[in-house]
């Protein structure tokens, strides 16, 4: 974190049901050695003003990663919008010197080291109220940057208009995108299936990790 960045809290995203991979969880899954949320970890932690981990079922299983493990706060599996207002709620909550919060899915074990950095440039350079990473021409509303003070109408947006896709809720409002190359590789492959795991072996060796 530099000193002049804004505080943010990191949400990792681990509430999918994984069903492409029969079930289970899929950050639990190894590659070079290590699980994909281990990577996620070492990747975001030095960007971010602490972490949490956003799971639903027992949090015992993981325990080991020494992260706050937080349920939705939206029944049903509402999808990644409900982990983004869970982490908002939870800052609110427990990090009131945090305004921002970036989410990262769990399934993505080559996220940029400047991920933040970059998202909170462009958030800033451009006046926006909201931040999305992209590479190549394509968009990863999953991974963005939040505004906490957002929280109540992202809430109901969620619970009365049942709104569930991203795109759909962050179209109200002025949105800096930000675009990463994928030269060597995409920074945002996501392992959603066996042979994404395959190939994602593939590609931490080009990534040296």
């Amino acid at each position: 974190m530099t000193d002049d960045q804004p505080s943010t809290l990191g949400v990792l995203l681990a509430g999918g049901l994984a069903r492409r991979m029969g079930g289970g969880d899929k950050p639990m899954k190894t590659i070079g050695g290590h699980t994909i949320l281990e990577r996620v970890i070492a990747r975001l932690a030095p960007q971010c003003d602490g972490l949490i981990l956003n799971a639903n079922g027992d949090p015992a299983r993981f325990a080991s990663f020494g992260l706050p493990v937080v349920a939705d706060t939206v029944e049903g599996f509402a999808g990644p919008l409900a982990g983004v207002l869970t982490a908002l709620d939870w800052a609110a909550a427990h990090r009131p010197d945090v305004e921002w919060v970036l989410s990262a899915a769990t399934d993505c074990p080559f996220l940029p080291r400047d991920l933040v950095a970059r998202l909170q440039h462009a958030r800033i350079e451009q006046g926006a109220q909201l931040a999305v990473a992209a590479s190549g021409e394509q968009t990863h509303p999953v991974i963005g940057l939040w505004n906490v003070a957002l929280r109540g109408e992202l809430r109901h947006a969620l619970v009365v208009e049942d709104i569930r896709k991203i795109d759909r809720w962050t179209a109200r409002y002025k949105l800096a995108t930000v675009t990463w190359p994928t030269e060597l590789l995409d920074p945002f492959f996501n392992a959603n299936t066996v042979e994404d795991i395959a190939e994602a072996e593939r590609l931490a060796a080009l990534d040296g990790a």
